[in-house]
């Protein structure tokens, strides 16, 4: 009987995001030898993230899951399994209530975002770990890497890339990739 050598599991990067030296709302990842321009939160980045303050929580942020707008053609040919998300899918966003910072379906009464949009902003998005596995209420909430709107806009905390960039990245985006804003 052969000795067949155990499976590798595929590494998790780290992406190193760091604060333009031009534009406080800007961001320049680092993968490997990639150098990519993103969007960060209109309240720039903060170590003291509140619930609607807009900014991007300086911390290490470990990808948890990753979805998409369903029925899009676009293969994604991420490294994880992305959900897909329908017009009943919603992130609550209410400090208050029991689901705070998690997927709810909709109709949902409590403050929440939605998660098909009529832009291109969350075609793709990937889960991070910011006030999810040790939730405090008033956090922050919904902290996602997602497609960044033309020109780069700010978000409301988020981390967003080029549609393009997001296609190019996202074999190497896994569960436990870890998203380090510096």
């Amino acid at each position: 009987m052969l000795h067949k050598p155990p499976l590798k599991r595929p590494q998790a990067h780290t992406f190193a995001v760091r604060v333009s030296p031009t534009d406080r709302l800007k961001a320049l990842v680092r993968i490997g030898p990639m150098t990519l321009q993103a969007a960060l939160g209109r309240g720039g980045v903060t170590a003291f993230k509140r619930e609607g303050d807009g900014g991007t929580p300086r911390a290490a942020m470990a990808v948890l899951a990753g979805f998409r707008r369903g029925g899009m053609l676009t293969p994604d040919h991420a490294g994880l399994k992305l959900r897909r998300v329908g017009r009943r899918d919603g992130w609550c966003d209410a400090p208050d209530h029991a689901a705070y910072n998690r997927h709810v379906r909709l109709p949902f009464a409590a403050s929440h975002e939605t998660l098909v949009r009529d832009d291109i902003l969350y075609d793709f998005g990937f889960v991070l770990d910011w006030n999810i596995r040790s939730r405090r209420r008033g956090a922050g909430s919904a902290i996602f890497l997602h497609v960044a709107k033309p020109g780069f806009p700010p978000t409301q905390g988020c981390i967003a890339l080029k549609r393009r960039d997001m296609l190019r990245l996202m074999p190497l985006l896994r569960r436990g990739t870890m998203i380090r804003v510096e």
